[in-house]
């Protein structure tokens, strides 16, 4: 059975999805989603504290979890906080 996530989405990264630009979503693994589940992205303005009102539903297509421990073992934990990561998509 698949499920709604609700995650915020700030502004300019709200729009690249609307335009189909961002085919990707980057968050923190502290909920649970699976394949099939409907992300839904609340557009949320930062400044105001507050919910625009505009809402986009994606479904989720794959999961990808790194647990530190994982991450850690690909990549210095120095050169991450150096550099940060980048998740890319292939079409």
């Amino acid at each position: 059975m698949s499920s709604f996530i609700h995650k915020k989405a700030w502004p300019e990264l709200f729009e690249q999805v609307l335009q189909g630009k961002k085919k990707f979503d980057l968050r923190l693994n502290d909920f649970e989603i699976q394949e099939g589940d409907t992300l839904v992205l609340e557009e949320w303005n930062p400044a105001t504290k507050q919910y625009t009102g505009r809402k986009i539903e994606k479904k989720v297509g794959y999961v990808l979890k790194l647990p530190p421990e994982k991450l850690f073992s690909l990549w210095k934990e120095e050169d991450v906080k150096e550099k940060g990561i980048q998740v890319n998509t292939l079409e």
